[in-house]
Formats: structure tokens, C-alpha cells, sequence
């Protein structure tokens, strides 16, 4: 028999990975919120990796907790990911930026191909692919990184804007492309001081309109919106930086 997998976080998200592990004849070790961590870590088989697939707000209380055996084996996941959240808890792991999305009752949707990175790339690749999800295995940490900005101004971009005009990403670039590329802007250069890093912002907004073009339909404004707002206003004010757009947004 395979090495099993654990996954840290039994959600819709972690059940499509689950599904793709099972296909390659993984056991699947699920950790759910009523099961502590600490305690049941020492009592599971040695995995072939640990997937975390919690909620953002989740993810920092849960690296807290990862025994330093299973440090090289983490595969994470989350929205508005950036190096320095594993970074500072001494952790190597994978790292995918998802592209597409499960709802409750309804099959995955793709959006674009997810990227990957890390020394468990091929085996999140192999388990996607599994189940008709596409992977694109990156060559080295810079493509992560600029993978994840450019997922985070997508969904803080159309999170944002959905905030005063709601509707779907096709019709926020075509009824507010001016709106879009303002949030986009002051999104990038919080980006730029979370990672100390430059970016090409028409190469970025360019490839966050592939990703608006995978899906025109997909509604701007999620649940988590709000909040994704706060914490950009939050990080702005943090690093100094002047954000007239998020700010008139606020006020809505």
C-alpha cells in the first residue's frame, strides 16, 4: 500500500485533493476541527505529505502546531499566501495556488491551470490530474511568488471592487476597467511591501485578466470581501502607504 496522506482541514477544498489522492491509491488521514492536532500528530503514519486546507484565517493557528517531523512534508493552499507566512514558522513546503473552486453539491470549476511548487509538486500534480484538473508544475520560487500576487490581486481586486459595484469580473473590467486597475494598483504595492519585492504591474494586471477571461461569470464580491478589505487597510496603514481607492471604498 501507498504512503497515506493526512489532510488538515475536511472542507470542500480538501475533499476534491482527498478525491485525487484516493484515485492514486493514497490512504487519506483526514484532521478535522474537533481533533487536536498536537495530540493526533504522533499517533498517524508517517505521510508521504500533510495538506493543509484550512481557511486563511485558520492557517497561522494551525502551523503554530505542526510537529517538526512533518516540516518538510506541508502542502499549502490558502488565499493571500505569501512566503513570509511560512517563513517565519521554519517550514519548506509545497505550495499551490489554486484556480479553481468547489462549491457545496457541484463539481470542481476550473478556472485556469493551478501552479505548483515544491518538492511534493509532481504528486499534488499526479492526484489533480487524477480527477481532470490541471497543474502547472513551476521551476523555481521566484514563479511561486509571482503566482501568488498574482492570485492575491485577483481576488482582493474583484473582492474589493465587488464591494461598490458588485456583478462578475467579465462586467467589472468591461463597465469599470478605471475602478479595477485603481485597486489593482494600490493591491500591488501593498504585495510589494509584504514580500520586498518589485513587480511589472501591466504584466500582473495582464495575467489576472487571463484569469477573469477563465471565468467571466464568477461573482466579484465572496463572503470573506469585507474583511479582505480591512486587512488591506490594515497592512496599508502598517507599511506607510497612501490607498485613496480602498479607503473611498471603505466608506461605502
Amino acid at each position: 500500500m501507498k504512503e497515506p496522506v493526512i489532510i488538515i482541514g475536511m472542507g470542500e477544498m480538501g475533499g476534491v485533493f482527498a478525491r485525487g489522492f484516493l484515485r492514486l491509491g493514497h490512504p487519506v488521514y483526514p484532521v478535522t476541527r474537533k481533533m487536536d492536532l498536537a495530540t493526533e500528530a504522533p499517533h498517524l503514519p508517517e505521510p508521504a505529505l500533510v495538506l493543509v486546507a484550512v481557511a486563511e484565517n485558520d492557517l497561522e493557528g494551525v502551523m503554530e502546531k505542526i510537529p517538526p517531523f512533518w516540516s518538510d512534508r506541508i502542502v499549502l493552499l490558502q488565499n493571500e499566501l505569501l512566503p513570509r507566512d511560512w517563513q517565519t514558522h521554519e517550514l519548506d513546503p509545497t505550495v499551490i495556488s489554486v484556480w479553481f473552486e468547489k462549491k457545496k453539491g457541484q463539481d470542481a470549476k476550473v478556472i485556469i491551470p493551478s501552479p505548483v511548487f515544491g518538492q511534493h509538486a509532481g504528486m499534488i500534480a499526479k492526484a489533480l490530474e487524477a480527477i481532470d484538473i490541471p497543474v502547472r508544475i513551476l521551476n523555481n520560487s521566484d514563479e511561486l511568488l509571482s503566482e501568488l500576487v498574482i492570485k492575491n490581486l485577483y481576488i482582493l481586486t474583484s473582492n474589493i471592487c465587488g464591494l461598490k459595484v458588485g456583478g462578475t469580473v467579465g462586467e467589472l473590467w468591461e463597465k469599470n476597467e478605471s475602478l479595477a486597475r485603481a485597486v489593482a494598483s494600490e493591491i500591488l504595492s501593498i504585495q510589494e511591501w509584504l514580500t520586498g519585492q518589485t513587480f511589472d504591474a501591466e504584466s500582473m494586471i495582464q495575467s489576472m485578466l487571463l484569469a477573469f477571461d477563465g471565468d467571466k461569470e464568477h461573482k466579484c464580491m465572496g463572503r470573506s470581501a469585507p474583511a479582505r478589505l480591512e486587512r488591506a487597510m490594515g497592512l496599508a496603514q502598517e507599511a506607510g502607504l497612501t490607498v485613496p481607492t480602498l479607503s473611498a471604498i471603505s466608506q461605502i
